[in-house]
């Protein structure tokens, strides 16, 4: 699939601020131990939120773990001045309904069920929900209803684990 222009303004000016985000926020996460497993920033009416998300192979990531992160990134984000204007830090780990932002994240998960939200509508539709059961170079399989589905991860807005009880 050719690559569309998925970004354009505002949107494009949040995921260049993503970006940079995460290359300042990787080095620190990683210098306390832990994994940049992904960020998710918000604009709201006067402030924005920036949601951070930490994780930890074999580990789980406790409060402590939060705090550090939090102090150390809202630190580097004021220095940097990448977020214009006033923002809100959350830092957790991923929880059970896990967002999934990357590839890698895909490839983890495979045999999970999952939930996600497509960038345009594909048959009508921007929602599915299904057992993601492989990936094929830069697409997920989803089977959902008896369908398969091949999705391009970068065509995919936002996608979460759904947790088994």
């Amino acid at each position: 699939m050719g690559h569309g222009p998925f970004f354009v303004g505002w949107e494009n000016s949040m995921a260049v601020a993503d970006s940079k985000i995460r290359q300042l926020l990787q080095p620190i996460v990683e210098a306390l131990g832990c994994e940049l497993w992904g960020i998710d920033l918000q604009s709201g009416a006067k402030t924005k939120l920036l949601r951070v998300f930490i994780d930890r192979d074999n580990d789980l990531i406790g409060i402590e773990d939060c705090e550090k992160v939090s102090r150390q990134a809202s630190s580097i984000l004021d220095v940097e001045g990448v977020i214009n204007g006033e923002y809100i830090l959350e830092v957790s780990s991923p929880g059970m309904d896990r967002p999934l932002y990357e590839l890698g994240h895909y490839e983890k998960f495979v045999g999970e069920d999952i939930s996600l939200r497509l960038r345009f509508p594909y048959e009508g539709r921007r929602n599915f929900k299904g057992r993601l059961t492989g990936v094929d170079g830069d697409e997920i399989i989803l089977v959902a209803a008896d369908h398969e589905f091949l999705f391009p991860v970068e065509g995919i807005e936002k996608a979460n684990v759904v947790p088994r009880f």
